[in-house]
């Protein structure tokens, strides 16, 4: 599975929205998205599958973090989409911009 496809499901966006922030163990994403630790192992499993996230083993506990290869894969893939909404919304621009002079 890819990255886009392992993201694309919203339990797993909202993991890894949560790892942006910081380096979370099961625990810690158990307890601030209120689900089972079955169901968040689960969901990082096929992030880790993914390439997504990577897990650190600390004493007992493995701490996941994202990892930044994917996303610029992604940003690369995004990259001619926010080319060409930036060019039609700046002709949008300059036509309301024309609209407001006459």
């Amino acid at each position: 599975m890819d990255a886009l496809t392992a993201i694309a499901e919203p339990t797993r966006r909202r993991i890894v929205d949560h790892l942006r922030g910081t380096p979370s163990s099961v625990g810690d994403l158990v307890a601030v998205l209120g689900m089972s630790q079955p169901a968040i192992s689960k969901h990082l499993r096929v992030l880790r599958e993914a390439g997504v996230v990577r897990a650190e083993v600390r004493a007992q506990q493995r701490i996941y973090r994202l990892e930044p290869g994917p996303f610029r894969e992604l940003d690369a893939w995004l990259a001619p989409y926010r080319r060409m909404w930036t060019t039609h919304l700046a002709a949008l621009e300059r036509h309301l911009n024309a609209k407001e002079e006459t």
